[in-house]
């Protein structure tokens, strides 16, 4: 049982609620329960969803070595900005020029037969160029399609892959008619000379498909830019790890007017970046087929993606503002705008689900309120979505609302009369991290416990 109430003490601030009071009721240990009143008002609540986010460049262009070789002239400086289409180096294959000449051989060769066919051939000989033509095109379109996927230029590679794929095409159909005609041959049905020009039509489609391939990887050896934006060389070797920020960012630093924290430039789970002084893409410098040159970063634009739990990811709609605090420039905050939500899961660890918003990134300012420094490409984030603002609404701390069990509304403890806690369902609106709205069972003016509301029972007489 509760003693006197004490003496009320002096008025204090309760989350957003205005002419608070604060009574407090307790036993003669120091460790009794307290309860806390306050009036009802109006005020701002804002509900947020808290994610992790990364931002990201307008565009990002790896571009590799289309075949083994050396640099044989480089056009371009670590740093350097560039148009899209600008040739940027050369490289020097001997082995990618001789796999066209073999190829253009071999389709010479095949364009020979083909024209010097003739009847005198029986039937038997037929059929056996026949699976010796089908062994010799699997290999060559196999090549051809690995050919085309080293390209290092997208369209290149697509429109290669492409003519491979129709080669193949036209190359099953035409097999699939030398087959029955060389089965009406064998039976004394057929023409012989019908069935050898066949075959050789369908041998000159894989031997014009290895020479399209292999005439792509040449004329690729003249690398060019795919997108415009500040070129990184690729490093030539050593530091065993990889840097936290996408290649090319560190360029950007010299006009970001950012200070990094030590360790910023740090890969994921502690790996190292690549050590000073570690040599980058030069002249003459050897190459691998795919083998990275260099990375081209078009930071002209810059877009904010975050990790949204499964749990949150529903509230988050396109136009839902968000505060940024980007973890290497302090003192500053950002703000972004959801553009979409990807509909494709992800799997964060543990069973976690989450699904990734896009957002614009809309500038900051510093703690002077000055333009704040714009990040770099890979930098991290603390976003803050308001997936819900309702300014000027009925609003109590979120300590007052006692939370409902199975299927039970929530509630909160009212003063009623005679100073006795009466319980009262209410409905929640948004949930701010200190307060709560309530949309329907309080009004304004009212009085509600927003301490110990857990030790109060319905009917008791409050301080």
């Amino acid at each position: 049982m509760r003693a006197d109430p004490l003496p009320v003490l002096p008025r204090v601030l309760l989350g957003g609620l205005a002419a608070t009071t604060l009574l407090l009721a307790g036993c003669s240990s120091d460790d009794a329960p307290t309860v806390r009143t306050a009036e009802v008002a109006r005020g701002d609540v804002t509900e947020v969803v808290e994610a992790p986010g990364t931002v990201q460049p307008r565009a990002s262009a790896s571009v590799s070595s289309p075949a083994a070789g050396t640099v044989a002239t480089l056009l371009v400086a670590d740093g350097q900005d560039v148009q899209a289409g600008q040739v940027l180096l050369t490289v020097d294959s001997p082995q990618a020029r001789a796999n066209l000449a073999q190829a253009e051989q071999a389709d010479r060769d095949a364009a020979s037969s083909a024209s010097s066919g003739s009847s005198t051939a029986d039937a038997r000989k037929l059929a056996a160029s026949q699976a010796a033509a089908d062994r010799d095109a699997q290999a060559r379109f196999a090549d051809a399609q690995a050919a085309a996927e080293a390209l290092p230029d997208p369209a290149a590679k697509a429109q290669a892959l492409a003519a491979v794929q129709t080669s193949k095409t036209q190359y099953e159909l035409l097999t699939q008619q030398t087959r029955a005609l060389v089965q009406q041959v064998q039976s004394g049905l057929g023409n012989l000379d019908g069935a050898v020009a066949s075959l050789g039509q369908a041998q000159r489609l894989q031997t014009r498909a290895a020479v399209s391939a292999a005439t792509a990887t040449v004329e690729a050896l003249t690398v060019k830019a795919p997108i415009s934006g500040r070129v990184s060389l690729s490093s030539t070797g050593g530091g065993g790890g990889g840097s936290a920020l996408p290649a090319g960012a560190a360029g950007l630093l010299q006009q970001s007017g950012i200070t990094l924290p030590e360790g910023a430039l740090s890969g994921a789970g502690g790996a190292a970046a690549p050590a000073a002084g570690t040599p980058v893409l030069a002249q003459g410098a050897a190459v691998a087929s795919g083998a990275g040159l260099l990375t081209i970063i078009d930071a002209s634009v810059l877009t904010v993606t975050a990790d949204v739990d499964e749990t949150d990811v529903l509230q988050v709609v396109p136009g839902v503002k968000a505060d940024l605090q980007i973890s290497a420039v302090q003192g500053a905050t950002y703000a972004a705008t959801v553009t979409s939500i990807d509909p494709t899961a992800a799997s964060a660890g543990g069973g976690a689900v989450t699904y990734t918003a896009r957002m614009s990134f809309d500038g900051g300012t510093t703690t002077t309120g000055a333009p704040a420094p714009a990040p770099l490409p890979g930098m991290t984030a603390e976003v803050s979505l308001r997936v819900k603002e309702a300014p000027g609404v009925v609003e109590v701390p979120a300590s007052a609302v006692l939370r409902g069990q199975g299927g039970a509304k929530d509630a909160v403890w009212v003063v009623g009369s005679g100073e006795r806690a009466q319980r009262r369902d209410i409905t929640i609106g948004a949930r701010g991290e200190d307060d709560v709205e309530v949309t329907e069972g309080l009004r304004t003016g009212e009085r509600v416990v927003v301490q110990g509301v857990d030790d109060v029972t319905q009917g008791e007489q409050l301080p």
